[in-house]
């Protein structure tokens, strides 16, 4: 059986895929909240409310870390690692508050830890070096579209599977913080589901790291408090 060339559809590739995107994968996603419980915390979120705060932290992902990811993926296809580098910095510089930046860096260099033995990548071990130099934070988006790239998954395809990543995290924070219960959760994906279509739609589009752009005032300011919140289930 002859293999299949990388970006093609391979059935190996899918896999590697879903595992990578899978919650169990040790990225540390499960640690993260996306900004739901600094508005659990403040009454500013209700069961009801929750489709569109998810539809808002969805469309900004769209243009901040989808495009990001989509950006990193393309440059490490293209051999081109100042453009990846550029494209981590500029992600870096964009989150406004400490939480969030701190969050991402986190979660990037986890995953780059768990890449060489579950992935055994070589794009992976180069951005690692990269980030144990100083030359790049290794934010999450980037780190995970360069493992996808490394993958032979196709752009879009990784660009879906992480922003249905992202919202199933919001989904299961949420039932974590006991606003909604499982069936409800499920019930949300669908209905984001046109947003995420729309947000990969912004990502893909992004052709040079100075599209990268968030925003979202109203979630910063939240993301400030929860900072200093003195009880907290999730880091951001």
């Amino acid at each position: 059986m002859t293999s299949t060339p990388p970006g093609t559809g391979g059935l190996e590739a899918l896999l590697a895929q879903l595992q990578l995107t899978d919650s169990g994968f040790p990225s540390g996603l499960y640690t993260l909240s996306h900004g739901l419980e600094g508005h659990v915390q403040l009454g500013a979120v209700a069961a009801e409310d929750l489709r569109g705060l998810v539809s808002d932290l969805v469309r900004a992902a769209g243009t901040a870390d989808a495009a990001a990811l989509a950006l990193a993926h393309r440059a490490v296809t293209a051999g081109d690692w100042d453009l990846l580098v550029e494209t981590d910095r500029r992600l870096h510089a964009i989150k406004l508050n400490r939480e969030q930046r701190t969050a991402s860096v986190r979660t990037g260099r986890q995953v780059l830890d768990t890449a060489a033995p579950a992935f055994g990548s070589v794009p992976a071990a180069r951005l690692a070096g990269l980030v144990a130099d100083g030359a790049t934070p290794g934010t999450h988006p980037v780190v995970v579209g360069t493992v996808h790239a490394g993958l032979g998954v196709a752009v879009r395809d990784a660009v879906a599977s992480d922003l249905y990543a992202f919202a199933a995290s919001c989904a299961a924070a949420a039932v974590r913080l006991g606003r909604i219960d499982f069936r409800r959760a499920q019930a949300l994906l669908r209905e984001v589901r046109p947003d995420l279509v729309r947000a990969a739609g912004a990502a893909l589009a992004a052709r040079d790291p100075r599209d990268l752009h968030a925003s979202t005032p109203a979630a910063d300011a939240v993301a400030a408090v929860h900072e200093r919140a003195e009880a907290r289930l999730f880091i951001t």
